[in-house]
């Protein structure tokens, strides 16, 4: 890391708003050195709630984000948001339309607002933003939380960056609850029903209930975030600003005893159930039951061990997608020395060869560094000796 970086470093753990918002553009805009930074990140996170708030356009993700940080500050906690814009078709930055509807918080600066481009990104979420995610942790926030851009059931990438899932869904829309069944369902650990104040907003919650127990027959829950066991329970009637069924986590009490619904023991692990929160963002009703509820979950997480898990396979999922854009590096400059794709599509389309051969040619110098380099690392030679005997 060179010197410049280093004092980026440094005023960013000293809590200097100014470099963090540096290191998050260095980090978007993959600027020279900006791996070297995240890789002194690590070390310095692990600390910050990490909540990530999904749902249909028009839910009133914004407003009630903005609530939700007003809340925690109210609280004592410090905030950053993420949120997920749509990518300009002409620079391809974000178009920043959620800071407008984030009003409450300005010029608290203990609440860091950062848009960040979703650049055609499945799910709304570039690969720089669990960089962003980092930098904020190590910064010291103590609540980092995600909107992404309401793009249906694309929106299921963010369960790899995120520690608990809310799912915001309008009242009285049909077309949303089909959203869900399409795959945002299996991904919510809380249903929230913003602007409860309108007419539907019951029926809504009456259809995520009843989808809540339909998913019990298809194996919803396959996130890790609950599961079909834990959606058997019955569900007493919600009313604005209360979680449907908290008195009841799907068989969580039986579960941390070691035991099923009918007392006999068993070896399945905890599940949990998705509550379901009526709000109304835009005057606060329910924000602090929310809360509650994000808060319920993240202890789930932490007694249940599930958290471990979640965190070992974000860590596994991140090392993939490095590796995936490197050796996507690596083949780039093969092509190129192999004469380019536009050529190579040529000798295809004439007859000269096909994709096949082509991507074996490609991928063989790459493979015969990886194998060498395989064998000259420390620790893995003497694997390799043994492997041939």
């Amino acid at each position: 890391m060179n010197a410049d970086d280093r004092e980026l470093l440094d005023a960013l753990l000293a809590g200097e708003h100014r470099a963090l918002a540096r290191t998050i553009s260095k980090i978007e805009n993959r600027a020279p050195g900006y791996r070297e930074l995240v890789s002194a990140l690590y070390a310095h996170t692990g600390n910050a709630d990490v909540i990530g708030i999904t749902g249909s356009p028009g839910a009133g993700k914004s407003t009630l984000v903005d609530k939700l940080a007003e809340t925690y500050r109210e609280r004592g906690e410090t905030v950053g948001i993420i949120a997920i814009d749509p990518s300009s078709p002409f620079t391809g930055g974000a178009v920043l339309g959620d800071r407008i509807r984030m009003a409450s918080t300005i010029g608290d600066m203990d609440v860091f607002v950062r848009s960040m481009s979703a650049r055609g990104t499945l799910g709304g979420l570039s690969t720089a933003t669990a960089d962003a995610v980092k930098a904020m942790d190590a910064f010291g926030k103590d609540k980092i939380i995600i909107e992404t851009v309401g793009a249906g059931q694309n929106e299921v990438d963010i369960v790899r960056t995120a520690d608990t899932v809310a799912v915001l869904v309008p009242p009285g829309s049909g077309d949303s609850i089909q959203t869900l069944k399409a795959g945002i369902l299996e991904i919510a650990d809380v249903f929230a029903v913003n602007k409860a104040d309108r007419d539907g907003a019951d029926r809504t919650v009456q259809e995520l209930r009843e989808m809540l127990h339909i998913g019990e027959g298809v194996g919803f829950g396959g996130s890790g975030h609950h599961g079909a066991d834990a959606m058997a329970d019955d569900r007493t009637e919600p009313t604005a600003g209360t979680g449907a069924g908290n008195e009841d986590r799907g068989g969580n009490t039986d579960a941390e005893a070691g035991a099923d619904g009918d007392g006999n023991d068993t070896d399945s692990p905890a599940e949990w159930t998705p509550s379901i929160v009526e709000t109304v963002a835009t005057d606060g009703t329910g924000v602090d039951t929310f809360i509650d509820e994000l808060a319920a979950h993240k202890s789930f997480l932490v007694d249940s061990g599930t958290h471990a898990e979640k965190v070992r396979e974000r860590y596994a999922e991140e090392i993939r997608t490095l590796l995936r854009e490197d050796i996507n590096t690596l083949l780039e400059t093969e092509l190129e020395e192999a004469g380019g794709v536009e050529d190579l599509a040529e000798a295809v389309r004439t007859g000269d060869t096909d994709p096949y051969t082509i991507a074996t040619d490609v991928l063989s110098p790459v493979a015969a560094c990886l194998e060498e380099a395989a064998v000259q690392a420390p620790g893995l030679e003497s694997e390799s000796d043994a492997d041939r005997h």
